[in-house]
């Protein structure tokens, strides 16, 4: 194992050239960590696994697997996210995947139609999560298990700020609440908009805190989910506020949506966006993002979840791979990861590939590919 180096990540974060070429991802499941570590996540194992902190309300067995776990990996961070909960309109559906044995996998769903709030009633009466409220228990005590040379990336868990807001409504109740109800859904926003504001001010002043990493899915394959000018109105200048935090703090901004975002970059670069991930393939093409931004936007991911993590070789993988740091690794501003996560149907032999491929391939000044 390579010791992690947290500033190896961030020089690729802010467009610069490291050592080598870092490995990125937003989330990787835990089948996929489980399978790697051999054994469950937060499984006792020996006296050190097993021991409790004091007074910590947090599983430390799981953080510390946790851990080990993106160290092992190679990745110079790990995740560890602040949390909070509230009352959620998501519909659970039971799925099988045949990758780690035959166990079912229930994903939730957001509420297309009508959500919790869909009227100024429901609004008022609703238990509204407060910044009093987030649970920074596994931030704080993360501080004291990470190996030398390794930071957390963190955020507010779950979803971002457009999406909070949609996914309490419902899409079809929301769009019909821009057009016709457009103080109410700006009421919405401040909401999360000012949770968000709360919640990275406090992270930013954790001194293990590498970088803050946003997820807020802006779009579709196609295109965006709603006109540029609703988000113009109602999200950009909250995201504003947090990149002026991160600068305040010189913290990188890592920005994570889904789907065709050319229409939005620029706001997002005037936002303070460092970096942009996940780049579906089928979406954009990375090669054209990185000629129109990449010396003021660093890229993430792109390494295909639909085709060739999925459904190839390690062969495939290592191909793709290689061929990303070629085209897109020159000059650095690229991290090697998936086109959005580590899902537990990826293989674990195609994730090593990709570790593997990384390492080989990404050493700079990079070979002739």
């Amino acid at each position: 194992m390579s010791n992690p180096d947290f500033q190896r990540l961030r020089t690729a974060l802010l467009c610069g050239q490291p050592d080598r070429v870092p490995l990125a991802e937003l989330k990787i499941e835990d089948e996929v960590k489980a399978a790697f570590l051999g054994r469950p996540m937060g499984a006792p194992v020996g006296q050190s696994a097993s021991r409790r902190i004091a007074s910590c309300p947090v599983d430390d067995r799981y953080l510390r697997d946790e851990i080990e776990f993106w160290a092992l990996a190679h990745y110079d961070y790990v995740r560890v996210p602040a949390t909070v909960t509230y009352p959620q309109p998501k519909k659970p559906r039971e799925e099988t995947y045949g990758v780690y044995g035959t166990g079912n996998k229930t994903r939730e769903w957001a509420e297309s139609h009508s959500g919790l709030i869909t009227n100024e009633q429901q609004f008022e009466a609703f238990p509204w999560p407060a910044s009093r409220r987030v649970d920074f228990s596994a931030v704080e005590l993360s501080a004291k298990l990470l190996p030398t040379g390794m930071k957390i990336v963190s955020t507010l868990k779950g979803g971002g700020i457009f999406e909070r807001v949609w996914m309490l409504m419902g899409f079809e109740t929301f769009c019909y609440a821009l057009a016709e109800r457009a103080p109410f859904v700006a009421k919405m926003f401040r909401i999360f908009g000012e949770l968000y504001v709360e919640v990275w001010k406090r992270l930013a002043k954790y001194p293990h805190v590498g970088a803050l990493w946003l997820s807020d899915d802006l779009g579709y394959t196609e295109g965006l989910m709603v006109s540029p000018a609703v988000y113009r109105q109602h999200v950009f200048p909250w995201y504003r506020e947090l990149g002026q935090i991160c600068r305040a703090h010189d913290l990188p901004f890592i920005f994570h949506s889904d789907g065709k975002l050319w229409e939005i970059i620029p706001d997002l670069l005037e936002a303070g966006v460092n970096a942009l991930h996940p780049i579906e393939p089928k979406a954009m093409d990375i090669r054209e993002v990185k000629s129109r931004y990449g010396k003021r936007l660093c890229l993430i991911g792109n390494i295909d979840l639909g085709r060739t993590l999925t459904l190839g070789s390690p062969q495939d993988v290592e191909a793709e791979v290689r061929e990303r740091i070629r085209d897109i690794g020159p000059g650095g501003g690229y991290c090697v990861g998936s086109s959005n996560t580590v899902t537990e149907y990826v293989p674990l032999e195609n994730f090593r590939a990709m570790i593997e491929a990384a390492l080989r391939w990404g050493r700079y000044p990079l070979a002739t590919l």
